[in-house]
């Protein structure tokens, strides 16, 4: 039997839900946060644990590689004249959830680097700036690189035609 798409009783309409990580990627708010955890974390364990200059390059990779994926997961959502005010948000929200951290951190004395040694609370507007910086330049390159290439596949892509257009070959 086929479902009906107008039910005679209002009440039987079913909702769709999200599985939660896709409802996670909607909101630049939760992205940003998550990022922002992930980075300031691995940044902390990576200058307490490591003194070898691979360890730390490794770990600068993975910060971008996670940088960079939770924008573009969070991009892919929306199309790219909604970008800028996203990638800018997204900067200023991954700063801000790094320097919450930042503070529990320095609260804890775990803050292993600030501006000059171990990282205390008169050096972090000069650490949010620094951040900031560091989280907004790369972003605003990679979404304008990413938009480019999403801009490019999609003029090199054929545009869909609907089935009952396509025209039989002409015979010779």
């Amino acid at each position: 039997m086929r479902p009906s798409f107008f039910p005679r009783e209002t009440h039987v309409f079913h909702a769709v839900e999200l599985p939660g990580w896709r409802t996670m990627s909607l909101s630049v708010v939760r992205m940003a946060a998550l990022t922002g955890v992930l980075l300031r974390g691995l940044r902390a364990v990576t200058l307490t644990r490591s003194s070898s200059t691979a360890a730390t390059a490794s770990a600068l990779a993975l910060g971008m590689l996670i940088l960079f994926g939770m924008l573009t997961l969070h991009l892919a959502n929306f199309p790219v004249r909604r970008w800028p005010w996203r990638v800018a948000a997204f900067a200023l929200l991954v700063t801000l959830s790094e320097m919450v951290v930042s503070v529990l951190l320095v609260l804890a004395r775990r803050e292993p680097l600030g501006t000059t040694g171990r990282a205390t609370f008169r050096g972090l507007p000069a650490m949010a700036l620094s951040t900031l910086e560091w989280r907004v330049v790369p972003l605003v390159a990679f979404a304008l690189l990413l938009a480019g290439i999403v801009q490019l596949v999609r003029r090199l892509l054929p545009r869909h035609v609907p089935h009952h257009a396509h025209q039989p070959p002409p015979t010779v």
